[in-house]
């Protein structure tokens, strides 16, 4: 019961975090460990700070926000 209450709550957290646009972390590592295993993995902090210069940086230094 425990592990199933953990894997909704983790399902939940990843589904949010998409919603909104973060591109969730643990996911890329594990991509990273079977897709290129021996290539170094960015930290957390590296992960995130890319992500975000991608998002806003993606048409041309303009920020697109809704309001």
């Amino acid at each position: 019961m425990f592990e199933a209450l953990k894997s909704a709550v983790q399902y939940r957290r990843q589904f949010l975090d998409l919603l909104v646009g973060v591109p969730h972390y643990e996911t890329y590592v594990q991509h990273m460990k079977e897709k290129h295993p021996g290539e170094p993995v960015k930290s957390r902090d590296e992960f995130f700070r890319e992500a975000q210069e991608a998002r806003y940086n993606a048409k041309g230094g303009k920020v697109s926000r809704c309001c």
